[in-house]
């Protein structure tokens, strides 16, 4: 979709369709407020009413913030992509708000039409922003960053929905170098050999039944004169069968969403690369795939990480947490980062804590969770919750034969375990460094909700793309 901004009155702008939002104390005293009430139409959040023969879209929204404007605007484009216009004209009231409607109306009209032999084709391709004041340098510069930022969160949705039998870790590789090719980054991809040499025992381990080798992904971007140094690391299990611990039929349905993490990451990377941001990133990817077979890792085994911690395999379907005990170890020696943070699907139990559509977050520092995050994730429109670390929790990792277990003794707390287990392969001297995101519920949704379509959300890019736009 193609979205442009014009300083003009939405009056003289020549467009298909108008677009209008409306609370409902403007609903009183619209100019057609008795033809709107006689449809119907009262004007609540993500309501539309379409009044073909004035050409004019109508939807409800509580305010005229971004958050109101986000969900209200998914809703239009749905109904727009379902008419035979061309294109649609809506006025700006403020700069501040044109970040929720961009998003609105690219994220919420999302598809993903890879394996469709006779997808169907949208007349709607073009939404035309009117927006006629003295700060239109400033609206244009905003919807610019936010148009990267949403196509970045695009970009990631379709690896997130890319079929399993097509993305594996090595294609997953193949896609990191096109990415480092198209915007000039640094690219190491580590191979099994590289992975051996590095004592990778519990990555390697995970991937080992696998026809498809593993691989740790590695990019850099680097501004000429970067403020802080951020290191970001992603899961990217392209599929998980959960191993010999085999998941239920039902629950392996969406597992090619086990590579989120990793693919959020990759997403984060064209952002910053596109916006051009003062900092110098490394992005590590753990990509790998956790099948069943002859050679398969096992409950009962102890897996030696490139730690030299020793972990006790209770649940070998805990996978996602073994890739990236080696590969947030291999990071921190290879980067001495000001900021560690890492993307995971990482449990079912954060779902069951915070709902589908919220991101767990953890970690030590209250200033990074709270003061820093929260305000980027907010600004965002993304829902983060905080889950706090808890000594009596660290109790039901603890292994009688290993350093530590790869599940906790008692079904409780199970993403707060799941932190504390990364946790402990954090180095003591990057512990207020370090947070880490948990998106299991956030990455995928098979029931659409505010700008997210079927399939991959995108979670995360939007967040930590705010963030590092603002770090200091």
């Amino acid at each position: 979709m193609n979205i442009h901004i014009i300083n003009k009155n939405i009056d003289d702008i020549n467009s298909d369709v108008k677009v209008a939002f409306v609370t409902k104390e403007e609903l009183e005293s619209h100019s057609l407020a008795s033809t709107l009430k006689k449809a119907g139409f009262k004007a609540e959040q993500d309501t539309t009413l379409f009044l073909h023969e004035s050409s004019f879209l109508v939807c409800g929204v509580d305010a005229h913030d971004n958050d109101s404007l986000r969900s209200a605007s998914a809703s239009a484009v749905k109904v727009l992509k379902n008419s035979n216009y061309n294109d649609a004209k809506i006025s700006l009231a403020s700069s501040k708000t044109i970040k929720g409607i961009v998003e609105g109306f690219v994220l919420g009209g999302y598809e993903y039409n890879q394996y469709k032999s006779e997808p169907k084709e949208r007349t709607f391709r073009e939404l035309l922003i009117a927006y006629d004041t003295k700060d239109f340098n400033d609206a244009k510069t905003l919807l610019e960053s936010a148009l990267i930022i949403a196509k970045a969160t695009c970009f990631t949705r379709d690896i997130v929905n890319t079929a399993p039998q097509e993305l594996n870790p090595p294609s997953f590789a193949i896609l990191a170098e096109k990415l480092a090719d198209e915007y000039n980054l640094e690219c190491d991809i580590l191979g099994e050999d590289r992975l051996k040499d590095e004592n990778m025992g519990a990555m390697l381990a995970v991937g080992r039944a696998s026809i498809h080798d593993s691989k740790l992904i590695h990019l850099t971007y680097k501004s000429a004169n970067p403020k802080k140094i951020i290191s970001l690391i992603g899961k990217g299990l392209t599929y998980d069968s959960g191993g010999l611990s085999l998941k239920p039929a039902t629950s392996m349905v969406t597992m090619k969403m086990d590579k989120a993490g990793g693919c959020a990451v990759l997403g984060i990377m064209k952002a910053i690369s596109e916006l051009k941001l003062d900092i110098e990133v490394h992005a590590f990817i753990g990509a790998v795939e956790n099948m069943i077979g002859g050679n398969a890792y096992k409950p009962d085994d102890v897996l030696v990480s490139r730690s030299k911690k020793t972990i006790e395999i209770r649940n070998t379907d805990a996978e996602g947490r073994l890739v990236l005990a080696d590969v947030l170890d291999y990071a921190q020696d290879k980067v001495d980062a000001d900021f560690i943070f890492d993307f995971a699907t990482l449990t079912g139990a954060c779902m069951v804590a915070l709902g589908q559509y919220t991101t767990g977050l953890m970690g030590h520092s209250t200033k990074l969770k709270h003061e820093f995050m929260m305000k980027a994730a907010s600004n965002s429109g993304e829902l983060i919750g905080h889950l706090p670390f808890n000594r009596h929790l660290k109790k039901l990792i603890k292994s009688e034969i290993a350093d530590i277990c790869n599940t906790a003794s008692k079904p409780y707390g199970g993403a707060i375990t799941a932190g504390m287990f990364l946790d402990s392969f954090i180095h003591e001297e990057n512990k207020d460094k370090w947070l880490h995101f948990d998106i299991a519920g956030s990455a995928y949704t098979e029931t659409p909700w505010d700008c997210n379509t079927y399939g991959g959300t995108g979670a995360g890019v939007r967040f930590m793309t705010s963030f590092l736009q603002n770090i200091k």
